[in-house]
């Protein structure tokens, strides 16, 4: 018996049923019907008018019946059904016949010219056809012929309006008649959720917010003891990647109490009044298996400010939306025992009734890693590799990726496996991870791309002019190494290891400014010309001078003044937050910053040419030069006790790789003015 039943469970699912075979058969039925009628499936034989006209001519008929003036039907004499001609005739045959159903049936077409033919045969040849009329209708056949378009018509209807609401919505969900219906995917006991809080790497603070909210679900007692109230909702806040969604799935894995987890823009319909309907039945199914929780990802798609954006004066379903979130997150009605949870990476755009305490109490920001937490962000996606080189390091990884979030790393150690398996390793070692840095930050490497040697020339005293003012400044970030590789949309670049700074100080950005123009300065001083090849500098350097000036306050001349506004509400205004002289006044102080730098980068290159061209000719020989490059040429950095953490071991490892190490981030905003590489075009 046992082996019986494991057969059966190991057979294969049965193929379902298919409903569209029950409508075609019903259609094969309506039309049956309306066809033959309620004559039968048996009918008479078929004959010719002119057939007709023979055997009645020969005295073979019996009786003639006209059948709604277009059909007759015909019974032949007792003598004539035992001629051999008449033997298959249907009436006789028909295994339903009872005697009194007709031998023949035909069409008459013009009733007139019928019975005009059969007056004259009666005539010449003394025969009777005894011609009779009578109605057969056909109620039912007549009600379905009437009926049977609307029906194909509804049916049509049903079939395209399922197809068309049943993509991506489960369930009731995806009918059309329950687009009200919320879209939320439920995690509870019976779902098999694997992430937890051992996953998520760093994040330490966000975490341990987290995991209180979790615990009050499962011991409300130990916080409703002395009085306390459990947050009804909590904000992740945080640039794209740092692992928002990830630190949800935890905490989905981690409750052990129903998770309802969508998208903000889940609640968007075509229809009006969709949106505020999905929220009542999300809040709905929620109470109803309280103690719940609430994710929202993505709440910025519903939750931006109201009025700011609705320029015609129309209704607005996004706003109607966003009203019902708020009543059902703190009104009347509100069931403590739900808890909202949302993430977003604009959270200067939410509406500010949104933010007040009673809503979202909490705001948890998830910032980008630092070094100790990239270490561990490295140790947990090292692990799903099959062979990790033994000599790799996290430590050193974690410093080589200054300014990455998680979902940087992860795709730093997913692009490492696959380079690793390009060259044919059986393991994934340390250089494979430094090629997969600069492939991730400075784009493919373009080997065939046509450079004439003049081309080729101005692009390695560009890159030249960057490693030798970087070198003579304090403040600088250190170099990694130059290259004159194209890369990307980059035709060289020039690399550093930044600093990870909690305040930046005006003479580190305007160092940082100075190494940044120090490419252009070069062309100009080996060549008194000057390229297109300095569009990123010029980009960097006039975030940071406008930055400095008009944010930081770090100009004497305009004073400690900011125009920055960190709600953003200045994104819906047309008029600048400051006078046309003022204005007169910005555009100066950020071109006095920048040319001053510019000539800053001219002396200090005038002063060590020789040692410029000598770096250019290595740099245009090797293509790629490292830190060892520029000690032998210029010395030893007196400032090199502030760097010596950085990358001491990147030239044993990267010697022979014309692709070697890069050890900087995607280019930050004129918020965030830490260095970076040179990637210039």
């Amino acid at each position: 018996m046992a082996k019986q039943q494991s057969n059966k469970k190991l057979d294969p699912k049965k193929p379902k049923f298919s409903a569209y075979w029950i409508y075609a058969l019903i259609i094969l039925i309506f039309l049956g019907i309306n066809f033959f009628g309620g004559s039968g499936f048996g009918g008479p034989a078929k004959i010719t008018p002119s057939d007709y006209m023979k055997y009645l001519s020969e005295g073979d008929v019996k009786k003639t019946e006209v059948i709604n003036e277009r059909v007759a039907h015909v019974y032949l004499t007792n003598e004539a059904k035992e001629k051999p001609a008449h033997k298959k005739s249907s009436g006789d045959s028909d295994f339903l016949s009872t005697g009194t159903s007709p031998d023949y049936s035909f069409n008459i077409g013009s009733l007139e010219k019928f019975e005009t033919d059969i007056e004259e045969i009666e005539k010449k040849n003394n025969v009777k056809a005894n011609l009779t009329f009578d109605d057969d209708p056909n109620y039912l056949g007549d009600i379905l012929i009437t009926l049977l378009p609307f029906v194909l018509i509804i049916g049509i209807w049903i079939f395209i309006m399922r197809k068309m609401s049943s993509g991506g919505a489960g369930g009731a969900g995806g009918q059309i008649f329950n687009i009200g219906k919320s879209k939320a995917k439920l995690f509870d006991q019976n779902t098999d959720v694997k992430t937890s809080f051992k996953n998520v790497a760093g994040l330490e603070g966000a975490k341990e917010e987290v995991q209180e909210i979790v615990d009050f679900l499962k011991q409300p007692e130990k916080y409703t003891s002395l009085g306390g109230k459990i947050p009804k909702g909590a904000l992740l806040v945080g640039p794209p990647g740092t692992g928002k969604t990830l630190l949800a799935k935890a905490v989905a894995g981690e409750a052990k109490v129903p998770f309802f987890s969508l998208s903000g823009s889940d609640f968007v319909e075509m229809f009006v009044g969709v949106g505020a309907s999905r929220v009542r039945d999300l809040f709905k199914q929620a109470k109803e298996k309280s103690p719940s929780i609430i994710f929202i990802d993505e709440i910025d798609a519903i939750g931006r400010a109201r009025g700011k954006s609705n320029f015609s004066g129309s209704n607005d379903e996004r706003e109607n939306t966003l009203n019902q979130l708020l009543t059902e997150m703190d009104g009347f009605g509100t069931n403590t025992n739900v808890i909202v949870i949302a993430a977003t990476n604009r959270a200067d755009v939410l509406d500010k009734a949104l933010m007040r305490a009673g809503r979202f109490d909490r705001q948890i920001y998830v910032d980008l890693p630092d070094l100790n937490e990239r270490r561990e962000i490295f140790e947990v996606h090292l692990k799903p590799l099959k062979k990790v080189a033994d000599e790799l390091d996290t430590e050193f990884l974690a410093k080589q990726t200054p300014g990455f979030s998680g979902a940087d790393i992860a795709n730093v150690c997913n692009e490492a496996a696959l380079i690793a398996a390009r060259k044919g390793n059986k393991a994934v070692g340390k250089q494979d991870f430094l090629d997969a840095v600069d492939r991730i930050v400075g784009g493919l490497e373009k080997k065939n791309k046509i450079i004439t040697p003049d081309e080729k020339k101005a692009i390695a005293f560009h890159e030249a002019g960057h490693a030798t003012v970087s070198w003579m400044l304090e403040h600088a970030a250190p170099l990694v190494k130059v290259t004159i590789v194209p890369r990307g949309q980059s035709l060289g670049a020039a690399w550093y290891l930044p600093e990870e700074r909690l305040i930046v100080r005006p003479e580190q950005m305007l160092d940082e400014m100075c190494a940044a123009l120090g490419g252009r300065a070069a062309e100009k001083v080996i060549f008194d010309k000057i390229s297109t090849g300095a569009l990123s500098d010029l980009e960097k350097v006039t975030k940071q001078a406008k930055a400095m000036v008009t944010i930081y306050g770090l100009n004497d001349q305009v004073g400690n003044l900011t125009y920055y506004d960190s709600s953003g509400q200045s994104e819906y205004n047309f008029t600048k937050p400051y006078s046309e002289k003022t204005s007169e006044l910005i555009d100066k102080e950020i071109s006095n910053l920048i040319e001053s730098q510019y000539q800053r980068a001219i002396d200090l290159l005038t002063q060590n040419k020789d040692k410029l061209t000598q770096l250019a000719e290595i740099l245009l020989d090797k293509e790629v030069i490292f830190k060892d490059d520029l000690q032998n040429i210029f010395g030893e950095r007196p400032f090199a006790k502030k760097d010596g953490h950085h990358l001491s071991e990147v030239r044993e490892s990267e010697q022979s790789a014309p692709t070697s190490n890069q050890s900087t981030p995607k280019e930050p905003e004129s918020e965030d003015l830490k260095g970076n590489a040179s990637l210039d075009k």
